[in-house]
């Protein structure tokens, strides 16, 4: 196996539109493999609802029997927010080509991301569908049908009491 898709994220939680881009990238015929990467803590956000083992396990358990999915501990042990760049750098020890796998909604800050102009040099990406964003052809766009979020699903649930 020489090409990959990293798919990293947050995942917190896991929902279908997760599972909805794994399944479309199984299809893609020149990625002999899906990684994902849970992280240990996004480098936007300040805090997750679920802990990164929580996350990474929910992952695990999803994706353990599905062909050529793996899902990665990296960015978990390094116990920090861990940048795309540095997970790209950390994966092309074994692998010779990178999709990196974002939605488009990133597409707007995609620029302010650590070292985005190395990073660019370093992956191809493929963009995920999202909220009617308009994706530049200089992306690979993924098509997928579903609308939702983890936001939206947080949003719709209430805390629980841990006392």
């Amino acid at each position: 196996m020489k090409t990959i898709a990293l798919f990293g994220g947050s995942f917190d939680p896991l929902h279908d539109g997760h599972r909805a881009i794994i399944n479309a990238l199984n299809n893609f015929m020149y990625i002999d493999k899906t990684i994902v990467i849970p992280t240990f803590l996004n480098p936007f956000k300040s805090v997750s609802h679920a802990s990164a083992e929580q996350r990474f396990n929910a992952l695990h358990v999803e994706f353990e029997n599905v062909k050529n999915v793996e899902v990665s501990d990296y960015e978990i042990l390094q116990k920090t927010k861990v940048s795309s760049i540095k997970s790209v750098k950390h994966f092309l020890k074994t692998y010779e080509k990178i999709y990196l796998v974002i939605g488009a909604d990133n597409l707007a800050t995609l620029h302010k991301w650590q070292d985005y102009k190395k990073l660019k040099k370093l992956v191809t990406f493929i963009v995920v569908t999202r909220d009617n964003i308009q994706i530049p052809e200089e992306y690979i766009t993924l098509h997928v049908e579903q609308n939702i979020s983890s936001t939206q699903i947080r949003n719709r649930t209430k805390p629980c009491k841990t006392e």
